[in-house]
């Protein structure tokens, strides 16, 4: 499993101080099929700890997902600043999905090399 940040997502969570533990470890639990929400279309929401806190009062996060291949965090917002996304957003990450979720090995390695998207890493274990 390949975990990837979008470059507007990366600068997300680099102001709000989230690790990479932190992503993988929710993509872990979307891969145990544990999710805030199936949203369709390979989109789902699912929260994310606040540094030092618990996940309820934290982050939520789109992850567009496909079990054992890949996800890639494309928005995050904290859950005191918004309730959800809006229908025409749901829309277009949908589409979004159908491109990322099909790129293969040479059109993620440009998407790395020209730094649309990064790799996620946990130092520690793989995903």
């Amino acid at each position: 499993m390949r975990v990837f940040k979008t470059k507007p997502f990366a600068r997300f969570a680099a102001r709000e101080r989230i690790d990479d533990a932190a992503l993988v470890e929710a993509v872990r639990r979307a891969e145990r099929g544990i999710f805030d929400a199936d949203l369709g279309g390979g989109v789902i929401r699912q929260r994310i700890a606040r540094p030092g806190q618990g996940r309820s009062g934290g982050f939520r996060s789109i992850i567009l997902f496909r079990r054992e291949r890949s996800a890639y965090f494309v928005y995050g917002f904290a859950k005191s600043s918004r309730s959800n996304i809006r229908d025409d957003e749901l829309e277009a990450f949908r589409r979004l999905a159908r491109e990322l979720l099909d790129l293969g090995d040479a059109a993620i390695a440009a998407a790395l090399a020209n730094g649309t998207i990064s790799e996620v890493t946990d130092h520690d274990q793989a995903v």
